[in-house]
């Protein structure tokens, strides 16, 4: 029993690892206040870019941390931006996303509700990173989104999940991680291929009517693997992977959010397709 639980807890902490690399440094306790322009409830969206909107962090990612990059450059671009803190544990401060993901849709729901009100709009776009590309899926399928937004832009979304290069299906072998990972953090036990909340989600149509959808995805991701599960079907969806683009990109799964210009860039064009330009290595 003890080298069964050994390898247990050897494990756990490898999928924590890899399915949550999506944070970067702490950030205050008030992550959700005005930086640098975003989170700001007085901001009005303009005639150029009449929605808000709404980014949503990765697995152990923050309203701040997670946005560093992307949330200055649409701020600098006239969008009024906002972030979420979300899937918060008891007792896990800073790093969050790791709460089950239908209880995450509903915190969002709650949110877009939240700027909606603020900005005096009926919709939002959404920008969301990993687990924050697909949970909005969840928001607008089964919480009542689907009228709420307009666009959703996913950096590098598990939108079916994640076999994290093959470690999943080591799980089997270690009597009782599954049934650990599922009462610890449920959040990243969602998002595994093959999880209930993943089947619910896919389930009749990866799309629901009405809504713009975007997928960035780089060949470098080493957490949601293979990187073309990462797709959508259906109406009004664009499949954009970021070395079609620009082949010199490096990116892996933290990058693609914190960094990446191309990947910026195109977000940019996914937000106002009626003025979007050619991505290149150069754009930024």
């Amino acid at each position: 029993m003890k080298l069964r639980w050994s390898r247990t807890l050897t494990l756990l902490p490898a999928l924590a690892l890899a399915l949550g690399l999506t944070a970067a440094a702490p950030a205050a306790a008030d992550a959700p206040t005005v930086r640098s322009g975003w989170n700001n409830y007085s901001c009005k969206p303009s005639a150029d870019h009449p929605r808000p909107v709404v980014l949503v962090h990765g697995t152990l990612g923050n309203a701040v941390d997670n946005w560093l990059g992307l949330a200055p450059y649409l701020v600098a671009r006239g969008y009024c931006v906002f972030s979420l803190d979300y899937g918060q544990l008891p007792g896990v401060p800073f790093f969050h996303g790791l709460g089950p993901i239908d209880a995450s849709a509903q915190q969002l729901a709650d949110y877009v509700d939240r700027v909606l009100a603020a900005t005096g709009t009926s919709k939002v776009d959404l920008v969301g990173h990993s687990q924050g590309g697909m949970m909005p899926r969840v928001y607008m399928k089964f919480h009542g989104g689907a009228d709420k937004v307009n666009a959703l832009v996913g950096l590098a979304p598990d939108n079916h999940g994640t076999d994290l290069d093959g470690l999943t299906r080591l799980l089997p072998y270690f009597p009782g991680a599954k049934q650990y990972l599922d009462k610890l953090t449920p959040g990243l036990s969602d998002q595994i291929v093959g999880s209930d909340i993943l089947n619910r989600l896919n389930e009749g149509g990866d799309t629901v009517p009405g809504v713009h959808y975007t997928v960035i995805a780089t060949k470098h991701d080493e957490v949601v693997t293979p990187y073309r599960t990462q797709f959508l079907n259906g109406p009004d969806v664009r499949n954009v992977v970021l070395q079609d683009l620009c082949p010199l990109d490096i990116s892996e799964h933290v990058a693609i959010a914190l960094a990446d210009r191309v990947a910026f860039h195109e977000t940019a064009n996914a937000l106002d397709p009626a003025h979007a330009t050619r991505t290149t290595c150069a754009s930024g």
